[in-house]
């Protein structure tokens, strides 16, 4: 948004929604906290369920760069040296979607809430390369500035690339930035954030990167970004996480809706993926995470939502055979393998309810044949990212 009156930004505030303001506005309208979130699990939450997963990864020797607007480290639920400092990083966060996006990733299980991160075993890489005016859709930041924050978070060592604030608009200096990372091995995701129909955001749409799109707890699309360059979705919509300025104490933000936060989930379980198995390659990550996740309805690829939900459990736990298509390959449909997760320890009936959510539509060797035509079309194409058509 730009130039946000003072009505409008109370206005977004008392439904609890996000106030991205333009710069001259910041100074007044910068990110507050709801409160200390204490009610039900959210959705969201409910679907990956953490403590599900850390029996077998907390995300532990993984570093997560969260580009975008900086994160707060002042946030109580970041725990001690959790948050990287040193050239490039940010530790102040007046827009919140750094922060917000952060929390999602790697916020530390407190006694005083009911939320928490997906992998809280992770370092956190705070860079900034927005001061952030308004959604992606709208322009977004600088591509330029973006690809310099994407190389400092590959020299940085980063494994998982979040772009929590993807740009409106490619530059040959982003393109050659991803491509570095992924022949680093770097995993980048990046959310279909765009909510004007037609536009696509960047690196989003662009070769080597895992396009996230984002449903409601409905299964309905968020954004109106669309094409055949999406990936994998996951929750965007009505969703609780750490907020900034919240001066130290255990902060958050609820109900957030924006579909750039998905990214965010799915960047956590890459976490725990690369954590669990670390003989994976970038693209071995990529193609578990979308071989496992929970197909759209229809069965097939979906343009706003890819090959379905983020099945966290399966991503971690499955063991795929050594033939599993990849990227650059498209075995025949005959040699695709049955994706099994393993069996999950026995917990409460509470926490088993709960999980139920995060284990529905466990892939099988007809549903994950469907991404071979992806893979040949990308293939085709050279893995250039195609444009969707209304």
């Amino acid at each position: 948004m730009r130039g946000i009156a003072a009505g409008a930004v109370a206005a977004l505030a008392a439904a609890g929604l996000p106030v991205f303001a333009a710069p001259e506005a910041q100074a007044a309208a910068c990110a507050n906290p709801s409160g200390t979130y204490t009610g039900a699990v959210s959705w969201g939450q409910r679907l990956i369920d953490p403590p599900k997963l850390w029996p077998l990864s907390r995300g532990d020797g993984q570093t997560v760069a969260v580009i975008g607007t900086g994160v707060d480290k002042q946030n109580a639920q970041f725990g001690p040296g959790q948050l990287l400092g040193g050239a490039g990083t940010a530790d102040s966060d007046c827009d919140g979607r750094g922060t917000i996006a952060a929390g999602i990733v790697g916020a530390q299980p407190q006694n005083e809430t009911t939320f928490t991160g997906v992998a809280p075993g992770v370092k956190l890489l705070p860079l900034r390369y927005t001061e952030s005016n308004g959604s992606a859709a709208d322009g977004g930041g600088d591509p330029g500035a973006l690809a310099g924050a994407i190389t400092t978070a590959v020299d940085r060592g980063a494994g998982v690339l979040l772009i929590a604030v993807p740009a409106g608009s490619d530059s040959p200096a982003l393109s050659a930035a991803v491509d570095h990372a992924h022949s680093r091995g770097a995993v980048v995701i990046s959310a279909a954030a765009a909510t004007q129909q037609g536009a696509h955001t960047y690196p989003t749409a662009s070769a080597g990167v895992l396009a996230v799109g984002s449903t409601d707890e409905a299964g309905a699309p968020v954004q109106t970004e669309a094409g055949d360059y999406l990936g994998i979705s996951a929750p965007g919509a009505n969703l609780v996480s750490t907020s900034a300025g919240g001066g130290g104490a255990v902060a958050h933000r609820w109900p957030v809706t924006d579909p750039g936060l998905a990214a965010a989930y799915v960047a956590g379980v890459a976490a725990l993926v690369r954590s669990a198995h670390p003989e994976l390659t970038g693209d071995q990550v990529v193609n578990r995470l979308t071989l496992t996740a929970s197909r759209p309805p229809s069965g097939a690829h979906d343009p706003k939502r890819g090959w379905g939900m983020v099945n966290a459990y399966a991503a971690v736990s499955s063991t795929l055979p050594a033939n599993a298509p990849g990227p650059s390959a498209a075995p025949a449909r005959s040699a695709l393998p049955v994706v099994v997760p393993a069996a999950a320890e026995t917990r409460s009936t509470s926490d088993a309810t709960a999980g139920m959510v995060a284990v529905g539509g466990v892939v099988v060797a007809a549903a994950a044949g469907i991404g071979v035509a992806a893979f040949r079309r990308g293939k085709r194409r050279g893995w250039k990212p195609s444009r969707f058509k209304a």
